[in-house]
């Protein structure tokens, strides 16, 4: 609408009709949808998505072929990158990306891409997931095919699939044994025996069934690669100059309410922090990559604090920081493996408790103290030399992460591969891998969702409101 006509229709009687029109047609929308979501998930999951896949299986298993799986973001986030370099570098598998778009396109177009998903695993010998997903909820996988949960966090820490059944941030337990997230793996690797239990009672496997094995996490080999973390120094003085010379505290919360709605939490004080301890430390922010709306550093904190949500990978800054703030994120598993001090800032624990859970009591389970405002946690920086424990730190590292000891990768493969991978070795390593130039992607269509559409981001319910989303380039939990 132009604005002369506006403006007109402004002045007058049919501008209030019309905006009534507007919004109660909008609602009548919402309602339909609402409505006819029961049928539609029916129809979806149950038929058109088995379907799909049982017609494309009639075709032979490529024992050459691998999948990956996104579920929401459009390139392969950090729970895939290593694997998939370290296929495409050293073996000659024929590799497809699949990347699914939930809650950021509208349910036509991500059927669409499930479809395409679908069509293509059906004949593939071995298919990766990062996520849950109830794509597959009603899909009888071929027993050829090697079907692998990577997962996108380490440890057990905040509750997740059914084990937040009939909770307030889970869906019900009839509805997940209707459409579940979680079916029909070969293998769901985790970061240490410690928590296979969590996560079998989490995607409803049993114990005997030998699922989940603590193969240990392949995004956590990197942490003990040195030229990687020294190229995570160059990124860090590249994109802050001001740090160098002083210490880095990482502040890396996860998000809040469900995931199509994402929110980060907005209690840590920047300007008090600096104020206190800016001859000494700068602040880097990293938001959960769910969060679309992210809270405004003052401009009078830019010489100290900074969001590199957009910058900097959540592994870079792991590497880079001295102290990390965060809540309930599992990235405190993957950065105890610097044991380094940790900081918990979990001012609405009693709040996030009743909304989702821990496996673990919070308190025991945290190596660090916990607080619930930014003075606690600045007066705790001011002494920290005399307060860190490292032992604790060790402890819970020990517990919780012991099967990521840099080789999670190499074992993992061993499990999933077996002796195909020295048939499908290739004489010489690729020289280089451009990662942007991914295989089989490049007919891949992003299609956002705006605030006019006709599909609600809740219709997509593969995996919305009941999985644990934490992952770091995810913090990218």
């Amino acid at each position: 609408m132009s604005k002369k006509i506006k403006d007109f229709l402004q002045s007058t009687f049919l501008y209030t009709v019309y905006l009534f029109f507007v919004r109660h047609l909008r609602k009548f929308k919402s309602w339909l949808v609402k409505a006819t979501n029961p049928l539609y998930r029916f129809y979806t999951f149950r038929l058109l998505f088995p379907s799909a896949y049982r017609r494309a299986a009639r075709k032979p298993v490529d024992e050459k072929k691998v999948v990956f799986i996104e579920l929401r973001l459009p390139s392969l986030t950090n729970s895939f990158k290593l694997m998939y370099d370290t296929l495409y570098i050293n073996y000659d598998f024929d590799i497809h990306c699949h990347f699914l778009r939930n809650t950021y396109v509208n349910r036509k177009t991500y059927r669409k891409n499930c479809v395409k998903m679908l069509k293509d695993i059906a004949t593939a010998k071995y298919v990766f997931f990062d996520e849950a997903t109830n794509v597959t909820s009603h899909v009888k996988f071929r027993p050829e095919t090697v079907i692998t949960q990577l997962w996108h966090g380490c440890g057990a820490f905040k509750k997740f699939g059914y084990s937040t059944a009939d909770a307030i941030f889970g869906a019900s337990r009839k509805d997940m044994d209707k459409y579940p997230f979680n079916r029909g793996y070969t293998n769901v690797t985790v970061s240490s025996p410690e928590v296979i239990w969590a996560y079998e009672e989490a995607m409803n496997y049993s114990h005997e069934s030998g699922v989940v094995k603590a193969l240990g996490s392949s995004r956590t080999d990197i942490f003990y690669n040195k030229d990687f973390i020294a190229k995570a120094y160059e990124t860090l003085y590249s994109v802050m100059p001001q740090a160098k010379g002083k210490k880095v505290i990482l502040y890396a919360p996860t998000f809040r309410g469900r995931v199509a709605k994402a929110r980060t939490p907005n209690v840590l004080s920047p300007e008090f922090m600096k104020y206190v301890l800016g001859n000494d430390y700068v602040l880097l922010m990293k938001h959960h990559p769910l969060v679309r709306k992210r809270p405004q550093i003052p401009e009078v904190c830019a010489d100290f604090a900074k969001d590199v949500t957009d910058e900097m990978t959540i592994e870079d800054l792991l590497c880079v920081s001295d102290i990390c703030i965060s809540d309930y994120s599992s990235l405190v598993f993957e950065y105890s493996l610097f044991e380094k001090p940790m900081i918990f800032l979990a001012h609405d624990l009693e709040n996030f408790f009743d909304w989702r859970g821990f496996y673990y009591d919070y308190f025991e389970l945290a190596p660090g103290p916990v607080f619930k405002s930014t003075t606690e946690v600045i007066e705790y920086i001011q002494n920290i030399d005399k307060l860190f424990d490292k032992k604790r730190v060790r402890a819970f590292r020990e517990k919780f992460m012991s099967s990521c000891d840099g080789h999670a990768t190499e074992r993992i493969m061993d499990v999933m591969f077996g002796k195909a991978l020295e048939s499908h070795k290739r004489a010489e390593p690729l020289p280089e891998k451009p990662y942007h130039l991914i295989p089989h992607s490049e007919d891949f269509v992003v299609e956002e969702q705006n605030e006019d559409s006709d599909d609600d981001e809740s219709e997509n319910k593969d995996g919305v409101e009941n999985t644990q989303a934490d992952t770091d380039e995810k913090s990218e939990d």
